[in-house]
């Protein structure tokens, strides 16, 4: 470990903000002792005795889509056999599926399709909210909003503000990747760039909304580009307050145009989970991604910052789709959460508890 490296982990600790210079050279770090010092601030933010989940469901009303992404197995054009958007009925089914197992919101995304109108979105949302009136409706990444915006010919502000006045609850971190334009540019064509996406959190945090981030990794980013990422999303938090939380997942290439490049493995996703941790000192909470990294490793999650084992994920249709395909059961992830020495607790996309109080909880958190 370089001789730098140890004195970075003490100023992460200490609560002291990093610069992007060590971030970067903490991927020097061995893992064990980036974890512990990621665990370490996890404790300090989160002291309490539990660590988080929610119910919710991925609804992918469509996969047609205008952007060409080289890592995307999901979308389709228009005229593809197996193109869909789906009919309000099956929306209907899948929420009362969803609300039917303890789920308070869906996670609702597509493709940024070609044809359809604000109007449409603005009809859909109001049809869902009257219907399911206490149910979140978390949808439309940035890329998406972007492309209402764009097709529209309407201010940013206006389409965000409809939207929120039709109901939506708040707004999903998607399409983030690396917000660094080379990366971008060289794996999509017509999708939102860096500055572009920023912006759509930035109007939405303006307008009182909250929002999620993600990075997805692993891929043709350099290390310096993943930190890049999360100094611009720490910009922007310092400027808005408006992240919950923020996800990281490693590139699944199967059955995509990258199919060549190696996938990174648990080993890369639990140093950069842990280095998010220590450098986004200001966004609140980290989840966990068991559904790229299994149940294991995604406990293991826990003991490297992050502090929420994120969602029961009824559905998920975009990582299957390139091959990674992992479920479990709401008892297995309580049960993960308990074997790492917590209770097990639901929240809302809000990060507010919305189970019952356990009879007892205890004092401090266990200690591991």
């Amino acid at each position: 470990m370089s001789t730098t490296v140890p004195s970075i982990l003490r100023k992460a600790v200490d609560g002291e903000r990093l610069t992007p210079e060590e971030g970067v050279a903490l991927f020097d770090c061995d893992l064990p002792a980036l974890g512990r010092a990621a665990d370490a601030v996890c404790r300090r933010l989160h002291p309490e005795p539990y660590r988080t989940y929610n119910i919710d469901r991925n609804i992918n009303y469509t996969n047609i889509c205008a952007a060409v992404c080289d890592f995307c197995a999901f979308y389709r054009k228009s005229n593809d056999a197996d193109a869909y958007v789906l009919p309000r009925e099956v929306i209907y089914q899948k929420i009362e599926e969803t609300i039917a197992l303890g789920g308070d919101q869906t996670l609702m995304q597509g493709g940024m399709h070609p044809t359809l109108k604000l109007e449409w979105y603005e009809d859909l949302l109001r049809d869902l909210k009257t219907r399911y009136p206490k149910f979140n409706l978390h949808a439309f990444s940035p890329p998406e909003i972007w492309h209402f915006h764009k097709i529209n010919k309407l201010p940013l502000r206006e389409v965000l503000r409809r939207l929120k006045d039709a109901g939506l609850g708040s707004l999903p971190g998607g399409g983030g990747e690396i917000l660094v334009d080379r990366v971008r540019k060289a794996m999509t064509v017509n999708k939102c760039l860096t500055d572009e996406w920023l912006e759509v959190h930035r109007v939405w945090h303006e307008l009182g909304g909250k929002s999620t981030c993600t990075m997805m990794f692993g891929h043709i980013e350099t290390l310096a580009e993943r930190i890049e990422t999360l100094e611009r999303l720490r910009q922007l938090q310092d400027e808005t307050g408006g992240f919950t939380a923020f996800i990281c997942w490693t590139f699944q290439p199967d059955h995509t145009a990258m199919a060549d490049v190696p996938p990174a493995g648990a080993y890369e996703y639990l140093k950069t989970q842990a280095i998010a941790r220590l450098y986004l000192d200001n966004i609140p909470n980290i989840q966990s991604s068991w559904v790229t990294q299994g149940l294991k490793i995604g406990q293991l999650a826990l003991f490297f910052g992050a502090n929420d084992m994120g969602s029961l994920m009824i559905e998920e249709n975009v990582v299957a789709k390139a091959g990674t395909v992992h479920y479990l059961t709401l008892e297995q992830i309580k049960n993960a959460i308990r074997e790492a020495g917590y209770l097990p607790r639901q929240r809302n996309v809000f990060y507010e508890l919305i189970d019952a109080a356990p009879a007892k909880l205890e004092e401090q958190a266990v200690s591991c």
